[in-house]
């Protein structure tokens, strides 16, 4: 049985430069024609933002105008939208952000007044990626408040995660019939000697600490991670009152899995490497990556929930994305081949997004090439071998009848440790009206290649 596929757009929110990626993208100007774009590939399921942003520009005032045109839009076309109620930093600029004392109560009166203005919706993630986010804007520095370390990272948790589970009480409360599709990174962590051993441990624990904060699983703070957090001062947040979740979300890319080791003064070509405590530093892409399918039945052991594939990505050429959404969904058969009630398959987003290549540091309009659709200098939609591929397997095509086009080095030397999953395809190149689409003014830039200040 093939896998039903969900369309996606982004709209993260840059609170220092007041603009965000739908804007960027011109969607919100081109968002019917988008729309229909998907639509006509035979996709209705879509995860969709609300900009809670610009929904709610002053702290009392809600202008729901935009997003009634819009969901009422797809509910009269047949579109059953997901929709994401915060991606990211995408909150109101008035109130300063996740570690805004007031961010609790104002994050969960907007969910609710959604919910009562919106009872037909069906299916909802009321905050995007939580523990990514929040690890991102409280221990790397990346996002504001911009902290380092466990103790930042824990005053973020304290603040943001009681209210996501408060809100995920009260909607369920409000939308019995509806489910909440909650969101976050699909990660593995490797040790590439003894000495990494003990940080990888560590980032494996991290990596199911929110999820398992939302389904009271915490613990008696005996996990590497959970201990680490109650050391820092969050005790109080293994006894918590639990929220809900219908659906778990895997987001996976290249980047997702890491390996450990001592800290060394050379750099693997083709690969990132970032120094931790303690003289460790971790390498991505990892050279030893179990990949998707793998990690799918991991979570899906451990968590027992209905599933769905709900980001991927890769930056490169249009051939390259078709080959990496070949290799995915070929993941995601295997998974459900083994038992994981994987429910969809998602490539995020639809249309090219922008300013990822200084993980939205700068609103620079630089056209990051990872969509369906590719953006030309006009903002324009434009088909390619991905956007073929992509309308093949929406429609049913198993990932045995896509293509596999061989990858540009840059991308070939990011999934090196992926490749012996895929030495069974029969590849071919890329087609001759894309070979200088790289050379033509659009930069593949990886996700922390640049200091975000």
């Amino acid at each position: 049985m093939s896998l039903p596929f969900i369309g996606a757009f982004e709209s993260t929110y840059l609170p220092a430069h007041d603009v965000d990626v739908a804007e960027s993208s011109e969607h919100v100007l081109r968002w019917r024609a988008d729309l229909e774009l998907m639509r006509a590939g035979g996709v209705t399921r879509l995860r969709y933002p609300v900009r809670w942003h610009r929904v709610q520009p002053e702290r009392s005032v809600y202008d729901w105008a935009e997003t009634d045109r819009v969901l009422g839009s797809m509910r009269d076309n047949g579109m059953r939208p997901i929709v994401d109620l915060v991606h990211h930093t995408s909150y109101p600029r008035w109130l300063g952000g996740f570690g805004d004392p007031g961010f609790g109560p104002a994050y969960v009166a907007y969910c609710e007044a959604f919910a009562r203005r919106y009872p037909w919706i069906e299916e909802y993630t009321l905050f995007n990626e939580p523990f990514a986010t929040l690890f991102l804007c409280g221990h790397e520095a990346i996002w504001p408040p911009y902290g380092r370390g466990m103790g930042p990272l824990v005053e973020l948790f304290r603040n943001v995660l009681p209210a996501i589970a408060q809100a995920s009480r009260i909607v369920r409360e409000l939308l019995p019939e509806a489910r909440h599709v909650y969101v976050d990174t699909c990660e593995g962590h490797s040790a590439l000697e003894p000495g990494g051993e003990g940080y990888a441990a560590m980032a494996n624990d991290r990596r199911f600490f929110a999820l398992d904060y939302m389904l009271g699983k915490l613990g008696d703070g005996s996990r590497p991670f959970v201990r680490d957090v109650v050391e820092a001062g969050g005790a109080d947040l293994l006894d918590a009152e639990p929220g809900h979740v219908d659906v778990l979300g895997l987001d996976y890319y290249a980047h997702s899995e890491w390996a450990f080791r001592r800290q060394r003064r050379s750099e693997p070509a083709g690969r990132e490497r970032h120094p931790e405590p303690s003289g460790i530093e971790g390498v991505t892409p990892s050279p030893q990556p179990v990949g998707p399918a793998a990690l799918a039945i991991e979570y899906a052991r451990r968590y027992d929930l209905p599933m769905i594939f709900s980001e991927t990505n890769i930056r490169g050429a249009p051939a390259d994305r078709a080959t990496w959404l070949k290799y995915t969904l070929d993941e995601c058969e295997r998974a459900v081949a083994a038992g994981v009630p994987l429910e969809g398959y998602c490539w995020f987003p639809f249309i090219d997004s922008l300013d990822w290549n200084s993980l939205l540091a700068r609103a620079d309009r630089c056209i990051d090439p990872v969509g369906v659709y590719w953006l030309d200098e006009a903002l324009e939609r434009n088909a390619s071998s991905m956007s073929r591929s992509y309308a093949m397997a929406a429609a049913g095509a198993a990932s045995s009848e896509l293509p596999a086009y061989r990858f540009t080095d840059d991308v070939a030397e990011w999934v090196a440790g992926l490749m012996p999953q895929m030495e069974h395809y029969d590849w071919i190149d890329a087609p001759d009206e894309e070979s200088g689409f790289l050379d033509g003014g659009i930069v593949v830039a990886r996700a922390r290649e640049e200091t975000a200040a």
